[in-house]
């Protein structure tokens, strides 16, 4: 059976949860390569450090780091593709083989001051757009250097990315279009648009000094929805890019069930790619590794734990 991991993006992060992880080998583990990267990362599960959005992303890929290694270290569930929204597809990188976990970690790193700087002045943000579909945000969003399309979520939930001024117009328009709601999201930047383009173009710098490695898990494009196998450079590429390109995630969950993938697993935190997967290819079978690592132990993993 084809399972396919889940690997959340900024947006999910939540207080706590790095502590709300397991405490076992494999948990340990990722916490202390973590710390010999980073330092003492004591406080980043805090409210205060994760106001930060490269702290957002770190603690996220931490997170995830740890969920891979304890579903297949303890339990045996391994990807046979990883699918990761945003910044997500670092972790989603590390469980391909494509990355380190330390690469990742300082490829994220740089991520998130790059991006914290390009939107420096706090005038952008992001909105998400519920109830109407692509084709209508479209024609209310012709997409412009001060507003864009970031994500495509789900057949009727887009993000936008852009200037508060732009997104507060674009939140009115949206509203008389039919809109049910249109939610201001709790990140600190605008990405995937034009704003984040030098963050793009350094992360490709860094990545390209990086060794191409064989994959152990096809990898889900965020910019193209497209099945990645055998080529890191591709995965790389994705990596960079999608920073400044549109995450097309509606098209990822619906094509999973064509590369015979039958079950889902989200590692934590949170629960939103669990739901869109469920929505958009409701035939697969679809776990949350947060609401407990032995109940999907027990339904996926090749050994019994103890």
């Amino acid at each position: 059976m084809n399972t396919a991991f889940l690997y959340p993006g900024q947006g999910s992060q939540r207080v706590g949860m790095l502590g709300a992880l397991p405490d076992n080998v494999a948990t340990r583990r990722t916490l202390s390569e973590a710390a010999e990267v980073l330092g003492d990362i004591s406080a980043l599960d805090s409210a205060e450090a994760l106001g930060s959005t490269t702290n957002d992303q770190l603690a996220l890929l931490i997170c995830a780091v740890a969920a891979t290694r304890i579903l297949g270290d303890e339990y045996g569930v391994t990807p046979t593709m990883v699918a990761g929204h945003s910044a997500g597809a670092f972790g989603a990188a590390v469980a391909a083989g494509v990355l380190t976990f330390t690469e990742a970690l300082e490829a994220v790193r740089r991520r998130g001051d790059l991006m914290a700087a390009a939107c420096a002045g706090g005038q952008w943000g992001m909105a998400a757009v519920t109830g109407l579909p692509l084709r209508t945000v479209r024609a209310l969003v012709p997409g412009t250097a001060e507003l864009w399309i970031a994500n495509i979520n789900s057949a009727d939930q887009i993000v936008l990315g852009g200037t508060t001024a732009a997104l507060a117009h674009a939140r009115e328009t949206a509203q008389q279009a039919g809109a049910r709601d249109v939610d201001m999201l709790d990140v600190p930047v605008a990405s995937h648009g034009p704003i984040q383009s030098g963050t793009a173009a350094a992360l490709a710098e860094y990545l390209a000094t990086l060794p191409l490695r064989t994959q152990t898990a096809a990898y889900m494009t965020n910019m193209g929805a497209r099945r990645i196998v055998n080529d890191a450079a591709a995965v790389f590429a994705d990596l960079a890019g999608s920073v400044a390109h549109p995450v097309r995630w509606y098209d990822i969950a619906r094509l999973l069930p064509e590369f015979d993938v039958a079950a889902a697993v989200q590692v934590p935190p949170g629960h939103v790619l669990c739901r869109l997967v469920a929505s958009a290819a409701p035939q697969i079978k679809v776990f949350n590794a947060g609401d407990g690592f032995d109940v999907v132990g027990a339904r996926l993993g090749g050994r019994q734990h103890y």
